[in-house]
């Protein structure tokens, strides 16, 4: 009986250890933005468009 209280707490252990330090506790890392969704892009572009003769 004192084996399967000790496999519980070996397991619990490590589960706890797994979700403190597992790979998901790593931050995401920050989503892409698209060109035409990027508002510094598209004030680079107006300021270099060519203007109209």
């Amino acid at each position: 009986m004192i084996w399967l209280f000790a496999l519980i707490g070996v397991i619990t252990v490590a589960v706890l250890l797994w979700r403190a330090f597992g790979p998901a506790s790593q931050p995401a890392p920050p989503p892409v933005i698209a060109p035409d969704d990027d508002p510094e892009f598209l004030r680079e572009l107006d300021r270099h468009k060519p203007l109209d003769p």
